[in-house]
Parts: structure tokens; C-alpha cells; sequence
């Protein structure tokens, strides 16, 4: 991008900015991937100079390049539900515009707490931020070039359930147009995520195997070994289906089970998406107890600022279909929690086992073919298939073909974020959420939350390094089938 722009981050002093965002636009201006004249300003709570801000970052200072980069931050004081934080950025920004004599892209992004979205989006409308330049511009000039020159940035989890989702789209809405609003959800900024696409539709041995008449089942798991790590304010009320499931895990239902899209392009790309969130088929409030495990790792309770006796889960797996002609009839178990054994995002395509028609006598593998997406720790691919093994006789045995987007290019890719603030700054809607697709996936979401509080689901509890409560394992085992 060569075009100067301003980004203002409410939420400056949170662990997103600190780990994340600022990060990767330090790199972007290393990568000199950043105009000459860009900005970047820190908006918070807290009492902050302009170096207090930059002295917050402390794992940067010592890389290539920080000092120029510092150069271009800047710290806005300022409360999210009170005026006068922004009467002052409106100052800061004015003269942005005067010093170029033209419009500066503003992004705005909402890197706080959901709780805060609301006040922020009020007062970005009541000062009339939202319509871009200053006062000095034109009106006329403003209102034909608003949607060019503003865009809004919002973090998930967008909402906490359908009801307060639905309130959130219709505020952005009323404020911004479509093309203006990115919904972030990282997990389609990473590279093995993107790359399903290539791998399923470049490759034309996949896709005619990708389908109910050769897959047995489909299984999904994010697994984190830290807990809820000091975010108890954030995480307990939230819990690990509304953290996760709702966003990152329907990512890569849709990446696995889209149909091939018309064209590369945005709107074909995110019409597959929503086609597919649109087509799961609903966990019904009555079958929710036998679809749908709950757990909470031992020691949650004591965790920083999680109340007694909390009900939040830190675990939740579950079984479900997705209702296209591809894969009718084909379950999908998804997991996700934390404190496990690894650090572990992956899908697993789990083929019909076929081996004991020819080779039952011989000793076929329990489970045979099965195709894994490695989304991280380490992005790649891996096929296992059967062979046999070296000797006289004729023995079966699971062997892995490997491959990792390290070694074979020697590079692991754009950083997520990073490729989703490059997408930001030119406009590129195709890797973020569109209003039609959360309002899906939020349904779906929402029918097991009302399920777990209208049959009273039980929190199952697991110690901690183990991967969750042992209902989990007799949610997929009573189908005769294991979790990889």
C-alpha cells in the first residue's frame, strides 16, 4: 500500500496490540510494505506521553529499524464511553489532513473488550469520525468519498450470542456500509488455512474423493496447553465454544466442506463459506447432553479473577452433520479446550477403511487412509497410508507422507496478522467474516447454549495435560470410532 493512512487502536495498552497488532505492522515497515506517511495511534485508559506508549513495547526496541518506526506512534488518552478522548483525537487527525492537503485513510479498530463496542461505535457516529476527514474538506467532498477514505476494524468474538450479534451488525450498519466493515478473525489470515483451497481445488486427485462415498468421518481439534493465562476478566462468561467455536473452528468447517467457488475473487469465496455455516444441521436443545461434552480443567476456579463456583466451560467437543449433498451423513467431531497435552490445530479426513476386502487375513490397520491439515504448530500436510512392510512376508502397516510449508519453501508464510492488516489497508474483503455468514453460525451456536442451560448440561472436569473429560472420548468411541 502507498497511500498514507492513519490507523487508531482503541485498546492500545491490551494484549492484542502488545502481542500482535503492533508487531506486525513493525514488521510490515521493516518488509517496507507501509507508505512513506502512515500513523499510528494508541487509544486507552490509561495516562500515557507519547514515549510512555512506545515504552510498552518492550521485546521491539532492539530489532532493525524500531527507532524510525517509533516515530510514527502516537498515545490518545482517553475513556471508550466519554466524549472528550475523541474530541481530541479529532484534533490529532485534522491535522493529518491539513499537513497533505487531502483526505488520510482512517482505519478505525476495535481491539478492546466486545463490552466496549457499542460506546465506541456511538461516539465514532456522534463526532461524525466515522465520516472521514475533517471540517476543512468539503461536505460534498466527504459524503461522496466517506466509504473510500473510513473503514471499521472489530474483533471477535462479534457478539455473545445471536441476540447481541445481530444488535452488533445492525449497529455497524446504520454507521458504516458492508465494503467499510472487516471482521476479524485471524484464523482465515493463515497460510494453511488459505492453502486448503489450493491443495483441495488445484490438485484434481483430491476433490473427486472428498465426499461422502469415501470419507467415514471428519474430526477437528484446537488444542492449547496454557489455560485461561491472567484473562479471567475476558474469558470466565465467554467460555471456549463462544472463544472458538463460533469463529476459529467454523473457519475450518467452511475451508473443509465449501464447494468449489465460481472464481477466486471475494464475494464467490465468501458466498461457498456461508453456504456451508448455513448448512449445518442444528444441534437441537433436546439432543444436546448426547451430542455435545462440556469440561472445565481442574483448578479453573483458581484462577486470577474467575468468581466461585464458575460455570464456564474450557472444553467443549461435539458431534454434528453438515447438510450438502458432498457430505450428507458424514459426522463431523470438533474439539477444542484447554490446558491439553500440545499446542495442536488440525483436520483429519478419516477415509472408509477398504484394506479388508483384499487383505483381511493379513492384518489390516484399525484405521487406514487419513489426509491431516495441519494448521499450527507447525503448518503442513500429512497422508497416511498403508504399505507393506519390509520382510518375507506379507505384513500392513501405517506409514506417513509428510509435508510442511517450512521446508518445502523454505519459509513459514505471511503472519497472520500481518496478511490480515495488508488485506485491511487495501480493501480486500475475501479473508473476513460477512455479516450473512455470523448470523449462521451464531444459530447454530446459540441452540447448544440455550441446550446446556435448558437441560442443565453437567460441566465435566479434567485434569489438566489430558485431552478433556473422558465423556469426550465416549462421544465418538460409542460410534466405533476414535479420536486421532
Amino acid at each position: 500500500m502507498q497511500s498514507p493512512f492513519v490507523i487508531i487502536i482503541f485498546g492500545a495498552t491490551g494484549d492484542l496490540m502488545k502481542n500482535k497488532l503492533l508487531p506486525a505492522l513493525f514488521s510490515l515497515f521493516q518488509q517496507k510494505r507501509l507508505p512513506e506517511e502512515f500513523h499510528i495511534i494508541g487509544f486507552s485508559r490509561r495516562e500515557l506521553s507519547d514515549n510512555e506508549f512506545v515504552n510498552l513495547f518492550t521485546d521491539l526496541p532492539s530489532k532493525e529499524g524500531w527507532g524510525d518506526f517509533a516515530k510514527h506512534l502516537q498515545y490518545q488518552q482517553g475513556s471508550f464511553e466519554d466524549v472528550n478522548g475523541y474530541s481530541e483525537l479529532i484534533e490529532k487527525l485534522n491535522t493529518f489532513d491539513k499537513k497533505l492537503g487531502a483526505c488520510i485513510t482512517r482505519f478505525f479498530y476495535l481491539a478492546t473488550p466486545p463490552q466496549h463496542y457499542e460506546s465506541i461505535l456511538n461516539f465514532l457516529q456522534k463526532t461524525k469520525l466515522s465520516e472521514g476527514c475533517g471540517p476543512h474538506f468539503a461536505k460534498a467532498s466527504r459524503s461522496k468519498q466517506e466509504s473510500e477514505w473510513t473503514r471499521i476494524v472489530v474483533e471477535k468474538p462479534f457478539g455473545k450470542d445471536l441476540e447481541t450479534a445481530i444488535a452488533l451488525d445492525k449497529k455497524l450498519a446504520e454507521i458504516f456500509e458492508e465494503r467499510q466493515i472487516f471482521r476479524v478473525d485471524h484464523y482465515l489470515g493463515k497460510e494453511t488455512v488459505q492453502n486448503i483451497l489450493a491443495f483441495r481445488f488445484a490438485n484434481g486427485i483430491f476433490d473427486p474423493v472428498w465426499n461422502k462415498q469415501y470419507l467415514d468421518h471428519v474430526q477437528i481439534t484446537f488444542a492449547e496447553k496454557k489455560g485461561i493465562e491472567g484473562r479471567g476478566n475476558f474469558f470466565d462468561g465467554v467460555g471456549i465454544l463462544r472463544d472458538v467455536g463460533q469463529n476459529h473452528l467454523m473457519q475450518l468447517i467452511a475451508a473443509v466442506a465449501m464447494e468449489q467457488p465460481r472464481s477466486f475473487t471475494k464475494e464467490d469465496l465468501r458466498d461457498e463459506r456461508a453456504k456451508v455455516i448455513k448448512a449445518l444441521k442444528y444441534i437441537e436443545e433436546k439432543d444436546v447432553n448426547n451430542q455435545v461434552v462440556r469440561g472445565q480443567y481442574k483448578g479453573y476456579l483458581s484462577e486470577k479473577n474467575v468468581p466461585a463456583g464458575s460455570n464456564t466451560e474450557t472444553f467443549a467437543a461435539m458431534k454434528f452433520f453438515v447438510n450438502t449433498p458432498r457430505f450428507q451423513n458424514i459426522p463431523f467431531y470438533v474439539r477444542a479446550g484447554k490446558k491439553m497435552p500440545k499446542n495442536t490445530v488440525e483436520i483429519s479426513l478419516v477415509f472408509l477403511q477398504t484394506c479388508h476386502i483384499l487383505f483381511k487375513e493379513y492384518g489390516c490397520p484399525e484405521i487406514g487412509n487419513i489426509l491431516t491439515i495441519k494448521i499450527q504448530p507447525d503448518e503442513g500436510i500429512s497422508i497416511r497410508m498403508i504399505a507393506k512392510k519390509p520382510g518375507t512376508k506379507l505384513a500392513l502397516e501405517t506409514v506417513n507422507m509428510d509435508f510442511t510449508y517450512e521446508e518445502a519453501f523454505m519459509t513459514k508464510g505471511v503472519e497472520a496478522y500481518e496478511k490480515i492488516l495488508l488485506d485491511i489497508f487495501a480493501g480486500d474483503q475475501m479473508l473476513f467474516n460477512r455479516s450473512d455468514e455470523l448470523g449462521s453460525s451464531w444459530k447454530f451456536i446459540t441452540k447448544i447454549l440455550k441446550g446446556w442451560e435448558s437441560q442443565k448440561s453437567e460441566l465435566r472436569s479434567y485434569d489438566q495435560g489430558t485431552w478433556g473429560p473422558k465423556e469426550a472420548e465416549d462421544l465418538i468411541e460409542r460410534d466405533g470410532r476414535k479420536w486421532l
